[in-house]
């Protein structure tokens, strides 16, 4: 049980940690991404704290979903169980892999945006400067990329732990 919570618990953190280093990019990017895009749960508009505290909001569940799943496939049945610790390495390869994603992401939406192939629309592009949406956009772009890798990557980890037990599931 103690390995269960720890893969969980492992989870809980990569995504939190991620998320607040994120943020702490993206917040530079846009404020206003924070600030109105989302709803005022911190009366700041500094980056620095909106990174902190809407990085950790907005993934610890992200990485509870996924460390569930992954605990169960981990260490449910019969040998050989998987350990948290074993779990470090493809979650930091996973970690860089979102980081490169949205980046890219982030460059995509900002040049789309630039060039008005993309653009804010309705009560949301309203509410601040038109000069500021291409930043906004590529924040969101950068913010979707990194939930999708997160996600995508997140059940390729837990499928491929699943394969690799797959013969003691079939020998009970």
């Amino acid at each position: 049980m103690l390995q269960s919570m720890g893969i969980v618990l492992l989870c809980v953190v990569a995504a939190v940690s991620y998320g607040v280093v994120h943020d702490q990019i993206t917040a530079r990017v846009c404020v206003d991404y924070f600030t109105i895009g989302h709803p005022p749960v911190f009366a700041t508009t500094d980056p620095t704290l909106l990174g902190i505290g809407w990085g950790i909001i907005a993934t610890w569940w992200v990485g509870f979903l996924i460390g569930v799943p992954l605990a169960a496939a981990a260490r449910i049945g019969i040998e050989p169980k998987r350990a948290a610790r074993t779990f470090i390495p493809p979650l930091l390869r996973l970690q860089m892999v979102a980081a490169f994603v949205a980046v890219l992401a982030g460059v995509c939406g900002w040049g789309l945006a630039h060039a008005e192939i993309i653009v804010l629309k309705g009560s949301l592009a309203d509410r601040f400067p038109v000069e500021h949406h291409v930043a906004f956009l590529a924040a969101a772009w950068a913010h979707s990329a990194s939930y999708l890798v997160g996600f995508v990557g997140g059940m390729h980890l837990i499928v491929s732990v699943l394969r690799s037990r797959r013969l003691g599931f079939a020998n009970k």
